[in-house]
């Protein structure tokens, strides 16, 4: 294990990181004065802008398009087809094959054909249903059996070996195989898919988009319309969320409303349609996948082989990232001594779908906790006893891709006091005797871990860049490559750099993300935002500050140990200056006060051709025992308790970092248990609005919700402040949930396996209650 650094010294000086302070828009959300996209005033004569789309086609050639009723409806400016795309008709994030406007076929439902621009929204909306566009059909390929049958794929298939998985379950005493199907998630972000273009002198644009990632923005819009990315600028303040919903979905709308700018000259709107918005955004990918583990009567692993078949869609969006990370979690805490886990990307004619927090780690995590189940049920033994058992440790902490864990110590003494906190042997003890003398209604309790791995798995994003200006009246302007969707990204980093520069809060102004000050910013995702760019703002004010120790010391003839900052101030020796003062002193001598930082994640060394390296730069770990009632004549479930203990390292902000794994559950308790997304057999998504998709509310929390961060010692990587990151991990320590549901179902029919899949909804619920109860019976 790495040792951990002696800070001893640092921690009684830290005046601003560290510290429960309200998020920077606290105040603004609650009282609603917090400026988004739809918020920002409207230059005079702004259009806006409604997609056209073939409502009763799911999958066909497109054999004509009749617009002339579009074009003559009063207060319709312009429409636009593919044809009037000046440069490349592609918002993908990578290989070329998510066309911004449909040319010679409908993909999926939903694809957007044409673009109706209109004095407004409502003008422009009831025109798009005018257009007659007329279809011939083809048989779609829904579902991952289709695309297995069709082997169709939208890229090549990956896989992870290490030993001889086929010896090792030929040599293990018991053997289980098995199948589940695991559902996507809607993202279901407050604030929909919207972006507004201001067409700027010489062909260029600036761009308001709801984007986690707004240098995609900015090249996309520059290739839909053949100008150097230098001529357009995109912009975000905040998003009402994203969740990975605008990592690259939000493409596609930045670059409907720039083509519409560039076409009329005018300031154009998109704003989605909640229904439109769910129909023609991708979701979270969904599996199905086939398991087989084997293992010794103890219910220790000696080989696993898993098949993730995933589907992906019509293009490949960022499924590539997706499916590894999924394979990269599939063995959740636990050591597989030999393992093959394959991932099929299979192509769907169904909305492509993409990035989701967790980034398909949660899918892969949630199969290997299928395994653990497996096993303890069918050797009639506790599950927290088999996971325990199959924990990475000191002579057994290679990873299938052969990354060390090095802080497995964390992982034990985490799990061991959650143990103890949750009461869960007590609580076995009394669920064991009410599932005995109860009929109808069945308890479970499961304890689980999570082991997240925090970087990008694809090497070069893991980079930032901020520029942070010192003015001479002491004020701090800080920019950075990020973005703020609600998860307190913008505090954190204004935090360190406050404590940098020894000022008080206020005098750090957070500006929005901007690709004309900070350039080639990589997205905020993969739960490594505050990792970078804090790290990068820290480093652009220590330059700052360094500079102005030299010139103090010169100034004064004295040594650097004689200097300090802080409370506002600069302390030279036994005088005492306002940073103001020190600054103006400064720009009279002529030194720069500003300073465009850098950070690159050291010793990432990932080789995914050779499947070798280090694909993260270290471990975040948590863990959750949640205990639910199912009640086995209806399938309905309600969650008693939950008690969770989650590692962020020293946490730079604690009640920001309670409020993203509280809300990391709730939303992964949604996908495992009521967030269920349904196709028709033609391929349309019936799910498409929130009379028939079902989010948590605060009646599915429970009473009991006690979330707590672990005692750490602080993170053995260089990491800002010795931090964790937190904003993904959460939402795996929802499969406690999902386990304590088959927990309780199995207590129906001993040592067998029920056959519960994900979310595990009444109905699911009832299925495997029912297929239960026929195996009893056939016993």
């Amino acid at each position: 294990m790495t040792a951990q650094p002696d800070r001893s010294q640092e921690m009684p000086t830290l005046k601003n990181v560290r510290k429960a302070l309200p998020h920077d828009s606290a105040e603004k959300h609650v009282t609603g004065t917090a400026t988004y996209i739809d918020d920002a005033v409207e230059p005079s004569g702004t259009l806006h802008v409604a997609p056209g789309w073939a409502r009763h086609a799911v999958r066909g050639k497109l054999l004509s398009i009749d617009l002339a009723d579009v074009r003559s409806t009063p207060g319709v400016v312009a429409v636009l087809t593919s044809e009037d795309i000046p440069g490349t008709n592609d918002c993908s994030s990578a290989f070329g094959d998510d066309p911004v406007l449909a040319e010679d076929e409908i993909l999926f439902f939903g694809q957007v054909v044409f673009a109706v621009v209109a004095e407004t929204r409502d003008i422009a909306r009831k025109a798009a249903l005018k257009g007659k566009i007329d279809v011939a059909p083809i048989t779609p390929i829904l579902t991952p059996e289709d695309a297995v049958a069709a082997d169709t794929t939208v890229l090549p298939d990956y896989q992870f070996r290490r030993g001889s998985p086929e010896t090792g379950l030929q040599a293990s005493k018991n053997i289980l195989s098995g199948s589940m199907n695991i559902g996507g998630q809607e993202h279901f972000y407050l604030e929909g898919q919207v972006a507004m273009a201001t067409p700027q002198e010489d062909h260029g644009m600036l761009v308001l988009s709801s984007t986690q990632h707004p240098t995609e923005i900015q090249h996309t819009v520059a290739k839909v319309l053949g100008v150097p990315d230098a001529t357009v600028t995109a912009e975000v303040r905040r998003m009402g969320g994203g969740f990975g919903g605008k990592e690259s979905q939000a493409n596609q709308w930045a670059a409907l409303a720039a083509l519409a700018a560039a076409r009329t000259g005018k300031t154009c709107k998109v704003r989605l349609d909640r229904d439109d918005d769910m129909i023609m955004t991708g979701k979270r990918h969904d599996f199905k996948v086939n398991w087989k583990v084997g293992h010794d009567d103890a219910g220790l692993i000696r080989a696993v082989d898993l098949e993730f078949l995933a589907r992906c869609g019509y293009s490949a969006d960022l499924s590539l990232g997706v499916n590894d990370r999924t394979m990269f979690h599939a063995d959740s805490s636990y050591f597989y001594p030999d393992a093959s886990i394959r991932s099929r990307r299979l192509r769907t004619d169904t909305c492509s779908n993409t990035a989701f927090r967790g980034f398909g780690g949660p899918q892969g995590m949630l199969a290997a906790e299928r395994l653990i189940d497996a096993i303890a049920i069918s050797l009639g033994k506790d599950p927290l006893t088999v996971r325990k058992l199959n924990f990475y440790d000191g002579e057994r902490n290679i990873t299938p891709y052969g990354m060390p864990v090095e802080e497995f110590e964390v992982m034990h003494d985490l799990i061991s006091t959650l143990e103890a906190k949750s009461e869960y042997w007590i609580r076995r003890e009394e669920i064991t005797a009410f599932n005995e003398n109860n009929a109808v209604l069945k308890k479970g309790v499961a304890l689980t871990p999570v082991k997240f791995g925090i970087s990008f798995t694809l090497k070069h994003l893991n980079q930032a860049g901020a520029l942070v200006h010192l003015y001479t009246d002491g004020s701090i302007h800080l920019n950075h490559g990020g973005t703020e969707m609600g998860q307190g990204l913008y505090q954190k980093v204004a935090q360190v750099v406050a404590e940098e520069f020894g000022v008080t809060m206020d005098k750090v102004v957070i500006t929005a993300t901007n690709t004309s000050k900070v350039p080639n910013t990589g997205p905020t995702a993969a739960s490594s935002g505050t990792d970078l760019n804090a790290m990068a703002a820290r480093i652009a004010a220590q330059e700052i500050k360094s500079r102005l120790i030299s010139f103090l010391c010169e100034m004064h003839q004295c040594g650097q140990d004689v200097i300090f900052f802080g409370e506002n101030r600069v302390l030279v020796g036994d005088k005492g200056y306002t940073l103001a003062e020190v600054a103006k002193q400064a720009h009279a001598g002529r030194i720069q006060m500003s300073h465009a930082g850098f950070y690159a994640t050291p010793g990432i060394t990932w080789d995914r051709e050779t499947v070798s390296g280090r694909p993260f730069y270290y471990f975040a770990f948590g863990g959750a025992c949640s205990e639910v009632t199912i009640d086995t004549m209806t399938g309905e479930m309600i969650v008693d308790r939950v008690d969770i203990l989650h590692d962020v390292g020293h946490s730079l902000n604690p009640a920001i970092d309670l409020g993203q794994i509280e809300g990391g559950f709730v939303q992964g308790l949604g996908w495992l248990t009521t967030e269920e997304l349904v196709w028709d057999e033609e391929g349309r998504l019936r799910t498409h609005a929130p009379s028939t998709y079902k989010i948590p509310t605060a009646s599915d929390i429970p009473d009991h919700f006690d979330v707590q961060l672990y005692d750490s010692s602080g993170n053995p990587q260089d990491t800002v402040y010795r931090s964790k990151a937190v904003g993904e991990p959460p939402v795996m320590l929802a499969n406690s949930v999902f386990c304590a549901i088959n927990d309780a179902i199995a207590s129906l029919a001993p040592f067998e396996i029920p056959n519960l899949d994900a979310p595990a909804t009444p109905e699911a619920i009832m299925r495997a209650v029912q297929d239960m109860r026929r195996r009893r019976a056939g016993a």
